[in-house]
């Protein structure tokens, strides 16, 4: 069972009120420690970030140094545009075991998180080219991504929406590890933002698939579904 575990994901701080989120849960149940590195490419709210700002290869680049801080075997969870940082940023990190990707895109090297999108963007997403920044509408964001959590958390949630440069749509993978590394994949079949369908297609990449009956953020509405997948991991 590996001991340091290192989140990359689109999650921040919990409510005050909600159940414990899966690295809390994985802390108190076996010991294991992790940590969310940051992502340069997001922006701190309320300040986005700057239109020219930090794109993958600085997200790449903070993930790299995270899990190559020790020599704990690690393993990587990626959520969502997190699986096209992860990707290339496990690749020659010897600390790193296993990939768990969690309603996430899981690319070729040469692919971008463009190569995935649709000719015209979807209307839950909100993109300003004049300020170079793209971000989830809050007026749609509880009924996209969070649908199936509590109301309290849900609105919590959308507080902490942040923008992110649109400059990681066009950045291409150059590296991914999950060639090399075992790779699972979390689908989450109720989740509005990256289909059901879709999220199967990147599953067939990876080496286990587990379906989960849950919207976009399962670690807000299943924590508990979550910890058991990496507490599982072999």
């Amino acid at each position: 069972m590996c001991r340091g575990y290192h989140f990359c994901r689109h999650a921040d701080e919990p409510h005050p009120h909600q159940p414990r989120r899966p690295r809390r849960l994985l802390h108190h149940r076996a010991g294991v420690s992790g940590g969310r590195p940051g992502a340069p490419a997001r922006g701190g709210a309320p300040a986005p970030p700057p239109p020219r700002g930090p794109g993958r290869p600085e997200d790449v680049a903070a993930v790299r140094a995270a899990v190559s801080e020790g020599d704990e075997p690690t393993v990587i969870v990626a959520h969502s545009y997190g699986g096209i940082v992860a990707a290339e940023a496990a690749v020659g990190a010897e600390p790193v075991r296993h990939l768990v990707l969690v309603s996430s895109y899981l690319p070729e090297p040469g692919e971008s998180l463009s190569t995935f999108g649709a000719d015209t963007p979807p209307p839950f997403l909100h993109f300003d080219p004049d300020g170079g920044t793209f971000g989830a509408r809050p007026e749609q964001f509880t009924e996209t991504f969070v649908q199936d959590c509590p109301p309290d958390v849900a609105r919590h949630a959308a507080t902490l929406l942040v923008r992110q440069t649109l400059a990681v749509t066009q950045q291409p993978v150059r590296a991914a590890a999950w060639h090399d590394l075992p790779t699972t994949y979390v689908v989450c079949t109720e989740d509005r933002g990256t289909p059901a369908a879709a999220q199967r297609e990147f599953s067939r990449r990876a080496d286990e698939v587990i379906e989960v009956k849950a919207g976009h953020h399962p670690f807000l509405s299943r924590p508990q579904t979550v910890a058991d997948v990496v507490e599982g991991l072999r």
